[in-house]
């Protein structure tokens, strides 16, 4: 994956102790472009969290830190958005929409993105 890269952060939080925000930390310091959604309008190092999902068409990975009743409400938004691969992290498992998006030929790993970012397998 080349550097700019788009990835899409949803569950994103400006409370430093979160997953989600330390992802995005770590997914700039890696070189990639970071979006991400949230529950309220915040900035992380300079990444801005929207309430309103942006629409792109050039994401290539969202990655999901919400918990699966939470996430139904992206279900056709993230459809929409054609990304190459979503991430449910640890605890964000939804077989429901794994099952959509595998059908729209989009990949799907249940794995952590700091984990993956950190062995090189991002």
């Amino acid at each position: 994956m080349t550097s700019k890269t788009k990835v899409l952060v949803i569950g994103a939080s400006p409370n430093p102790d979160r997953y989600s925000n330390v992802a995005m930390r770590l997914l700039k310091r890696h070189g990639f472009d970071v979006l991400a959604i949230g529950n309220k309008v915040a900035s992380v190092e300079g990444l801005n969290i929207a309430v309103d999902p942006p629409m792109q068409t050039d994401i290539h990975t969202v990655t999901l830190y919400i918990r699966p009743e939470l996430q139904q409400k992206y279900y056709e938004y993230v459809l929409a958005l054609k990304p190459v691969r979503v991430i449910f992290n640890p605890g964000t498992e939804n077989s429901e929409f794994a099952d959509l998006l595998k059908k729209e030929s989009i990949s799907v790993t249940a794995h952590c993105t700091l984990v993956m970012l950190d062995s090189g397998t991002f």
